[in-house]
């Protein structure tokens, strides 16, 4: 039985895929008012929502995002969505077939396909296969106090299986709050709706959400209609020919027509060449590495650079390709903490004798001197934005409170009329919104119910809160089982994952960013004080904080997409928990076969990450610091716990061009290049070969989209400015768009070839 059947009987569920079952929008002008208030967002019923093919072909894409992500994380400590790409190659999977298909294959699928591809594929860092259980690997003896630290496939399963749930569970009541009220942005969950509204041939979800919720959000509020061809679109329940009928006849603006313009400009069957061809390049580069692996070491800078700095060059289109997914700034902060760490103190360290082994050598050498800056840099940046981000949540918090005294105060109706005297003032104070002659306290609840979805179409509550229970508790008897740490202690670190994942999910739905190792690290400092001396248990603690802040991140960028794209939040989440339990095993027995083969740690997958969570574990439990490293911790750790506080002054400034000494800048140009602490200390844990080819793959992107955009300008033909403003938008787009899609290509390539190899020397071993 489908899920879209499975919960029909228990609370009254409409089945997703059952067209004949939706509710049918009565014609009188009674239920058209009782619509207009109750606000349903549109879930689009005549089009599948949740389907096996879709849920089939996401777990088979994801499998091999999996493999990638568990070899670039053992090497790097990189680990991608890769969002936009399944819904590219889910698209062009079904294209392909569908003169086979009986029913087409529709936006709401492709959702559920790439939330089902963003599970499966992320599993090895919420999962801690590429942090957690390699340091767990790294303990001495004497410090894992006999607990183990070395497990098995079925011990892998069961730990992935701890760490699955809770966080999906838990995401589930912030949508409300985060999404549909607060409409954070999601960078990544947006991205990921335009591309698939690219695909299908649909108007840009957020321009056309933007215009239809200012429409709709008036109407509702004066109680006057403006149609039900306009309302309906988003509201209520729809079909696909009246969203295509509507939108023909209405999208006239200027921003839907040049965000449909877009649409042909660059044909479904072009991205996928260029995805096809530099996944090929790349594949080819990663069997050259693998028989001539002078080519992945090439001594650019010098044969003494090389040998005892470890400043070499390894040409891997795969690490270009993640320079032009992180973006310029990103990727320039790396470069700068490169060369302060592996230029500057990694010399100093050595030559002054405070670090006199080998380079590499992370125990005595500077590699494990300077690993000690970037980890404070970590720590002090991520405290303090998750500090700013849980005050803004507190005085927001504070703030609904106060509207909902304040609307119990004002009126007993769950949706206030407006005042007949538009001029008399607020009993709370709050002032009269001058457009809509309605209080602001009636437009918080007004907005809020206008964009949510019909409760069929949800979560329901019992499964939430059920689901949640029953997934702490099942993370207590597995941790019990592996580790022997007592079950309220993993209580505790369930209970104070919680509100980490909220600050984690807020700085995501506003920066893109999830901050999970500084959230890690945080769970790691408080068990120091609840576990003394255990370094196995804050290193687990740690791991499930990063696990819920983790998966919680990820289905609210999915859920996000979604949104914008009238599919339904109950078949997302279905979607979600598929994946994440079908990697699991996938992600053990991966992971696994990389260390029957590789030494891990070793020199091809050094695994930076594992040693931070192992220092950090350490650091927190009283181990002393290497010598001379504390002034320059304190400096760094003040400097980048400064520049968060800082962004935000400059931030709400309200200017638009802020002063620097003698120079001027935009500010949002300015806070683009604000200074990224994790970035910066990327670059130091990192050995430079990682983290020039991310250099050069971003500036090569950069330089090139500049140079086809001035060769644009100087060609265009355009008859007004404003045109011609409107053109380059459009072209910087696209060309981000392809740079996307070919540096995804770069790395799926030698992730996935370099996934066969393993195979191969696996089973001739």
């Amino acid at each position: 039985m489908p899920f879209s059947h499975a919960l029909a009987d228990r609370d009254g569920y409409v089945p997703l895929d059952d067209p004949a079952s939706a509710p049918q929008v009565a014609d009188d002008d009674h239920e058209q008012r009782r619509q207009l208030v109750v606000g349903r967002h549109m879930v689009d019923v005549s089009q599948p929502q949740f389907t096996w093919r879709a849920i089939v072909v996401g777990l088979l894409f994801g499998t091999i995002l999996c493999f990638s992500n568990l070899w670039f994380g053992l090497q790097s400590g990189w680990i991608s969505m890769m969002s936009l790409q399944s819904s590219l190659v889910g698209f062009a999977v079904f294209k392909a077939l569908e003169h086979v298909l009986d029913v087409p294959f529709g936006p709401a699928e492709n959702v559920v396909l790439q939330s089902t591809a963003v599970a499966t594929a992320t599993m090895p860092l919420a999962g801690g296969f590429v942090g957690i259980l390699p340091a767990l690997k790294l303990l001495e003896e004497s410090e894992s106090n006999g607990a183990r630290t070395v497990l098995n496939f079925g011990q892998l399963c069961a730990w992935g299986l701890a760490l699955t749930f809770f966080g999906v569970f838990f995401a589930i009541p912030l949508r409300k709050q985060t999404i549909i009220k607060e409409k954070l942005r999601f960078p990544s969950g947006t991205a990921t709706a335009q591309m698939i509204s690219v695909l299908h041939k649909r108007p840009d979800p957020t321009l056309v959400d933007e215009r239809l919720q200012a429409e709709t959000t008036a109407t509702a509020l004066n109680g006057v209609g403006r149609g039900r061809g306009t309302f309906f679109r988003r509201r209520g329940v729809a079909t696909t020919a009246d969203i295509a009928s509507n939108d023909s006849q209405e999208d006239t603006d200027d921003e839907v027509q040049a965000g449909n313009t877009s649409v042909d400009d660059v044909k479904w069957v072009t991205k996928l060449l260029i995805l096809f061809g530099s996944f090929t390049m790349s594949g080819v580069y990663a069997l050259l590495a693998h028989f001539f692996p002078i080519i992945a070491a090439l001594p650019v800078f010098g044969r003494r650079a090389s040998t005892v700095w470890a400043w070499n060059l390894m040409p891997s289109l795969s690490y270009a390709g993640q320079g032009i997914i992180m973006g310029l700034p990103t990727c320039i902060w790396m470069l700068v903490g490169s060369v302060v760490g592996w230029g500057i103190l990694s010399p100093l360290a050595k030559n002054e004798g405070w670090a006199p082994g080998p380079v590499t050598d992370w125990k005595t050498g500077s590699r494990g001197w300077i690993l000690w800056i970037s980890l404070a840099v970590m720590i002090a940046e991520s405290i303090v934005s998750l500090g700013l981000v849980g005050t803004k949540e507190l005085l927001l918090a504070l703030g609904r409170l106060r509207v909902f005294y304040g609307k119990r105060k004002t009126s007993n109706s769950l949706l206030p009329q407006p005042p007949e005297d538009a001029t008399t003032p607020n009993t709370l104070g709050q002032g009269v919104d001058d457009d809509a002659n309605v209080p602001k306290t009636t437009q918080l609840v007004a907005e809020a119910d206008l964009d949510e979805v019909d409760p069929r179409f949800l979560v329901p509550a019992w499964v939430t809160w059920g689901g949640l229970v029953a997934s702490t508790l099942l993370c207590m008897g597995i941790v019990k089982a592996l580790f022997d740490i007592p079950m309220y202690d993993t209580l505790i670190a369930v209970v104070l994952a919680l509100p980490l994942a909220v600050l984690g999910v807020r700085a995501l739905g506003e920066t893109d960013l999830n901050p999970v190792s500084g959230i890690g690290k945080v769970s790691q400092v408080v068990f120091a004080g609840i576990m003394p001396g255990n370094l196995v248990g804050n290193l687990v603690a740690g791991g499930i904080a990063e696990a819920g802040a983790q998966q919680a991140g990820d289905l609210m960028q999915d859920l996000k997409t979604g949104h914008l794209l009238n599919a339904s939040p109950r078949a997302q989440f279905v979607a979600q928990m598929i994946g994440s339990v079908f990697s699991v095993f996938v992600t053990a027995g991966a992971y696994l076969l990389y260390n029957k083969v590789y030494p891990i740690p070793g020199p091809q997958f050094p695994v930076p990450t594992a040693q931070v969570w192992l220092d950090m574990a350490r650091l927190v439990n009283g181990h002393p610091l290497p010598p001379h490293v504390w002034p320059f911790i304190a400096a760094f750790s003040i400097l980048f716990a400064l520049l968060p506080a800082a962004a935000v002054i400059v931030k709400n400034s309200g200017k638009e061009y802020v002063a620097i000494g003698p120079w001027t800048a935009r500010t949002s140009t300015l806070l683009r290049w604000w200074p990224s602490g994790i970035a910066f200390a990327i670059g130091i844990y990192n050995t430079p070969n990682f983290t020039l080819m991310r250099a050069i793959g971003a500036i090569s992107t950069a330089v090139v989209t500049e140079a086809i955009v001035s060769r644009h300008k100087h060609s265009s033909v355009a008859s007004s400015a404003a045109l011609c403003v409107q053109d380059e938008a459009i072209l910087r787009r696209k060309i981000a768009m392809l740079a996307i899609i070919l540096a995804s290509g770069f790395v799926l390539g030698e992730g996935t070839f370099s996934f066969f190899i393993l195979l191969s020397q696996a089973f001739s071993m």
